[in-house]
């Protein structure tokens, strides 16, 4: 029998009991054989000594150093943390046929089944009422509805039509909404052909009644959404921020909200933890998580689960299908959170 062929798996800040279900590690250990294994992060002149006779290493970042010249079986570096590692050499990957994946897929179902609440929570006002309730101030029947709306058969906009619209998009379907999208990085034919209309980003905020903030952070959008953009949503709209506040003039966004200009949901902020006295917890307008739409014990699990199911592929000498390759046009344009 042919030996096994060798995966470092050095997760941390991850913890395998995180990433991998009990099944998932089974299959891992069945698939290869693990060098390291551990919560702990792996010594760097260890992990170098091991990179010679591995075949995929499963990090969180790399923390190894240039990449050896004495690698020859080397034929991925995954990365668990959801965004492709820092200080790789992508070229000298690129040249070694040494794919380079991310897990950022992995979080797709989770944050989008979270958008869905957020948007549901504010426009019933959910949470608004529910303290209210505590409070002893509620209003009963139609008074209590006096301000909220419906997400049936509402115009839809969303910013990224990457993994989390994805997995947004079929939650959305039975709403019957109207989805338009706004990706830079896609083609309109494309874009038609996942079922939803491509528009400019002014058109997509003067049209739509929510509007979902999905796209990962890169070196062009930071503060995408400015001041004069924010100016351009609607009235009676709720915006739902889900991927990164870097993607918006948070500021402005605050103001606006607190103003009554138009409603907010918002899972993630500009810098965590969000300091006690920042004014958007005052906004009676925002919904606000503590950026908890990711870590759900049974979403982080998909990581590992993808990341078994790709290393089953690489092993066999076949392509990995299910988490997200680096590609050359794009990968030095993603900024890392």
């Amino acid at each position: 029998m042919p030996d096994k062929a060798k995966v470092l798996l050095d997760p941390h800040f991850r913890t395998m009991a995180e990433i991998f279900s009990a099944a998932d590690r089974e299959r891992l250990y069945d698939t290869a054989e693990v060098v390291w294994g551990r919560d702990d992060p792996m010594p760097p002149e260890e992990a170098r000594e091991a990179l010679a006779g591995a075949t995929a290493v499963v990090c969180s970042e790399w923390r190894y150093g240039p990449l050896p010249d004495d690698t020859p079986d080397l034929r991925a570096v995954i990365s668990v943390s959801g965004a492709f590692p820092n200080k790789l050499d992508y070229q000298a990957c690129r040249e070694r046929g040494i794919r380079v994946l991310s897990a950022a897929p992995a979080f797709g179902r989770q944050v989008a089944e979270m958008a869905l609440g957020l948007a549901l929570a504010s426009c019933r006002e959910i949470a608004a009422g529910d303290a209210a309730m505590r409070a002893g101030e509620e209003r009963w029947l139609h008074a209590g509805n006096a301000s909220t709306f419906m997400l049936y058969d509402q115009p839809v906009g969303f910013i990224g039509y990457g993994a989390l619209a994805r997995n947004l998009q079929p939650l959305l379907a039975p709403f019957g909404v109207r989805i338009s999208a706004y990706d830079p990085w896609l083609g309109d034919g494309f874009l038609r052909r996942q079922g939803v209309q491509p528009v400019s980003l002014p058109e997509l905020l003067e049209a739509s009644r929510f509007v979902f903030v999905l796209a990962a952070p890169s070196s062009e959008n930071q503060a995408l959404l400015s001041r004069e953009l924010l100016e351009r949503v609607r009235r009676d709209a709720v915006v739902v921020l889900v991927s990164r506040a870097h993607v918006v003039d948070f500021d402005a966004l605050t103001e606006f909200v607190l103003a009554g200009r138009f409603r907010a949901a918002i899972d993630v902020f500009p810098d965590e933890p969000l300091a006690p006295d920042h004014p958007i917890r005052g906004a009676g307008g925002a919904v606000l998580s503590a950026h908890r739409a990711g870590s759900v014990r049974e979403g982080m699990w998909d990581i590992g689960q993808m990341v078994v199911d790709d290393l089953e592929a690489i092993v066999a000498g076949l392509p990995p299908r299910r988490l997200q390759a680096a590609e050359p046009e794009l990968v030095g344009r993603v900024v890392r959170p």
